[in-house]
C-alpha cells in the first residue's frame, strides 16, 4: 500500500446495499453522483447483474468516467474458513471479486466469516485468503452474529496473521450491536484499519437468534438512530485512522422502497451532517464548509 494513497482524503462512498439490489449499474453511479458521493460500493452480484445485462467492463469504466465517479469498495468474500466447505460457486465468486478490484483499481476487499473456527483455524484460513488475494488488502469485518463477533477476535486474528495485507474494517452497526466501547480501539494500530462504514441502529435490537436480519433489512441513516455514529467517527479520526474509503452502509428495505434516488440523497445528507461535526476534513472539499 502506497503511503501517498493513505494520506489523501478518503472518498465518500455509498455502499452497495444502501441502493438496494435492483438498480442498474448506470443508475447506481448516476444517483450516487447526483447525491454528492465520490464513489460507489459494488458487490459481486451487482457486477454480474450488469454483465448479464450486456454491460461490458469497458462500458462500466466509461460510465464511471462520464459521471467522474469511481468504484471505491468491492465485496464480499465469505465461506473462506474451511477449504473443504468452499463450493465451486464461492470459489468463482472470489475470483470475480479479485477481478473487480483490479478492474476498478480498488486496493481493498471487504470480507466476513460466518463459520465459527478455532483461533488457529481462523488465522490459517486468513493467511491462505491473503495469499490468494495477492497485492490486494483483505479487510476483515467483525459482525456480532458471525464467526468473528467482535473487535477483539478480529484483531487477534489479523495480529496473528503474518500477512501485511490482512487488515480490519469497522462498521457502526456491528460496533454498536457487538457492544464495543470506544476505549477498545486503543488496542488496534490505526494503520491496520483499512476502511470504515457508517450507519445507525434502531433503539431496540432484534433478538440474538435473528440479529442478522436487522443488519440486513433494518438499519438507519448515520446519526438518525440510537447509536453514537458521531462518536464512532470521531473515535476513529482521533485514533489516527486513515481509511481508504468512508462508506455509508444503510441496509434498509424501507429506505430503498422509498426510491433509489431518495435513498442516495438521504444517505448523503445524513453522513454529511455527521462528518461536519466529527470529521469535517473527510467531506468533499467543495462541501467542507457547508
Amino acid at each position: 500500500m502506497k503511503k501517498e494513497k493513505m494520506d489523501q482524503r478518503p472518498p465518500l462512498t455509498i455502499s452497495s446495499f444502501t441502493l438496494g439490489t435492483e438498480v442498474t449499474f448506470k443508475d447506481r453511479v448516476r444517483f450516487a453522483k447526483e447525491a454528492g458521493f465520490e464513489g460507489i460500493g459494488l458487490r459481486a452480484e451487482n457486477y454480474l447483474d450488469a454483465k448479464n445485462a450486456g454491460v461490458t467492463d469497458e462500458e462500466m469504466l466509461k460510465i464511471l468516467d462520464e459521471f467522474d465517479m469511481k468504484v471505491t469498495e468491492v465485496e464480499y468474500i465469505t465461506m473462506w474458513g474451511r477449504l473443504q466447505d468452499r463450493t465451486k460457486e464461492q470459489q468463482e465468486k472470489e475470483q470475480v471479486i479479485y477481478h473487480m478490484a483490479r478492474l476498478f483499481n480498488v486496493k481493498h476487499i471487504n470480507v466476513g466469516l460466518m463459520e465459527k473456527l478455532t483461533d488457529e483455524e481462523l488465522v490459517s484460513a486468513l493467511n491462505e485468503l491473503c495469499d490468494r488475494a495477492g497485492e490486494l488488502i483483505i479487510g476483515l469485518e467483525f459482525m456480532p452474529y458471525s464467526g468473528v463477533p467482535d473487535l477483539e477476535t478480529a484483531w487477534r486474528a489479523v495480529k496473528a496473521c503474518d500477512r501485511e495485507n490482512a487488515m480490519l474494517i469497522c462498521d457502526t452497526w456491528h460496533w454498536t450491536r457487538a457492544n464495543q466501547t470506544f476505549d477498545m480501539i486503543k488496542s488496534v494500530p490505526a494503520e491496520k484499519i483499512v476502511s470504515i462504514q457508517v450507519c445507525d441502529v434502531q433503539k431496540v435490537p432484534y433478538p440474538a437468534d435473528i440479529l442478522r436480519s436487522e443488519s440486513m433489512h433494518d438499519r438507519l441513516f448515520p446519526g438518525e438512530g440510537f447509536g453514537d455514529t458521531e462518536g464512532f467517527v470521531r473515535m476513529l479520526k482521533e485514533h489516527g485512522v486513515k481509511p481508504l474509503a468512508i462508506g455509508v452502509e444503510t441496509i434498509s428495505d424501507s429506505k430503498v422502497a422509498a426510491g433509489v434516488e431518495v435513498a442516495a440523497n438521504g444517505a448523503f445528507k445524513a453522513v454529511k451532517k455527521v462528518l461536519k461535526k466529527a470529521w469535517p476534513e473527510a467531506l468533499p472539499e467543495e462541501r467542507g464548509n457547508i
